[in-house]
């Protein structure tokens, strides 16, 4: 298997950041207004909002991508193009992760931009509504280098005074039982960021898509920390998403539970989800 080189690596971060940007953009430029809203499935559904603004972004960086990177895979939320060949390095996107959110008004979305090598994930980029900051940005993060935000490292402090740190985890958990509190964003990719940021000590996530976690997981791996996805063996690293078992679909029917964060507490979380 080949190995990528630090300048394309510095290029497709670069690429994948610049295209986060600007979906934040588009995203940012849509707030206030009167959404089209449609529901995914058939027609039936209160659930898995779609908005104008996730198809419109997803074209731009689509066609971006494909003046930059012709031979590229590319894997969207938003458009299934089908069973994508087998490429050596593939471009996981999301759009707008956290629709429901958005579409609320309610400030908690991202647009996540990631690269595959072989499956592995090398590159991420996610444009988050709100940060460590307390404003919009981009994280982003190559193989071998460190979590940045818009541009600058970011070297996370664990805060030694605090007794109860915050866990992103599905449901609300009882009170006093968990070595943490919970909190839910509504958004996989919002909580990879504040996990590599120090912000969340940990997440959980039932069932997310390559698209959700692909641009995450590298940052988290970017940060130090760990990633764990559960297979029918168990919880085991997760090094690189493979495509399941006889799916022609290849990578975009990917589904597992996911745990990222600090080794110790990734380690309860699995305990506790075996």
């Amino acid at each position: 298997m080949t190995t990528l080189s630090d300048s394309l690596l510095e290029e497709l971060e670069r690429t994948a950041a610049e295209l986060a940007r600007v979906a934040g953009a588009e995203i940012e430029t849509a707030l206030g207004r009167v959404l089209a809203v449609r529901y995914k499935g058939d027609g039936t559904a209160t659930t898995d909002p779609v908005s104008e603004v996730d198809h419109h972004v997803e074209v731009v960086i689509r066609a971006r991508l494909g003046e930059r990177f012709p031979d590229h895979a590319i894997i969207g939320e938003e458009i299934d193009e089908g069973a994508a060949e087998a490429r050596e390095l593939t471009w996981v996107v999301d759009p707008i992760d956290g629709t429901a959110n958005f579409v609320n008004g309610f400030p908690l979305f991202a647009a996540s931009v990631g690269v595959l090598h072989h499956g592995r994930p090398v590159v991420g980029a996610l444009w988050c509504s709100t940060s460590h900051a307390c404003r919009a940005g981009v994280y982003h993060a190559r193989e071998g280098g460190p979590l940045r935000f818009e541009g600058d490292a970011l070297a996370t402090r664990r805060n030694l005074g605090l007794r109860r740190h915050l866990v992103g985890e599905p449901g609300t958990g009882e009170p006093g039982v968990a070595p943490w509190d919970v909190r839910v964003t509504g958004s996989a990719a919002i909580e990879c960021a504040f996990v590599a940021a120090g912000l969340l000590r940990a997440a959980r996530f039932q069932g997310p898509n390559v698209w959700d976690v692909g641009g995450g997981v590298a940052l988290v791996r970017a940060a130090g920390l760990e990633a764990r996805w559960r297979g029918r063996d168990g919880w085991r690293p997760l090094e690189r998403f493979e495509p399941p078992a006889g799916e022609a679909a290849g990578l975009r029917r990917w589904r597992g539970s996911v745990a990222i964060g600090e080794p110790e507490a990734v380690e309860t979380l699995c305990r506790a989800n075996p």
